[in-house]
């Protein structure tokens, strides 16, 4: 089955995949080929793909699951192969997010707040996914 990760800026993944796991709202879903059609809404976690034997995990921020035939499409506005997270600068936006809602919240529009609530929000989950990736490959 073929699989197709899109966010705004880029097609993150499009390739032939035996398995992906996904995590929704009402827990982790599998979908193999000849999988029923569903739409479904994605929340933050992991992407696990399987193929040729091999896992790849990409983390995810949210979004839809669309599954239609043979063809998995996942829309987010963020996804990005663990290997490839950046945990350096994931810490490092994780502390400037709290610095901002700690010491300037006062000053910081509610749309400032929910815009810094979310960046922290994605630097945690960078940096939970980088770290149980390379746990997973020791």
């Amino acid at each position: 089955m073929h699989l197709d990760i899109i966010t705004p800026e880029n097609n993150v993944l499009s390739e032939e995949i035996d398995e992906v796991l996904v995590p929704t709202e009402n827990g982790q879903i599998g979908v193999l080929p000849h999988h029923i059609n569903i739409v479904t809404k994605l929340i933050p976690g992991e992407i696990i793909i399987k193929s040729k034997g091999k896992d790849n995990i990409i983390a995810v921020s949210g979004g839809f699951l669309e599954v239609k035939k043979e063809n998995v499409t996942i829309l987010s506005d963020y996804a990005e192969h663990a290997k490839d997270i950046d945990v350096e600068k994931a810490t490092a936006a994780q502390k400037r997010a709290e610095e901002l809602l700690s010491n300037k919240k006062d000053e910081l529009s509610e749309e400032d707040i929910i815009r810094i609530e979310a960046e922290l929000r994605l630097s945690l989950l960078q940096q939970h996914i980088a770290r149980r990736n390379r746990h997973r490959s020791n």
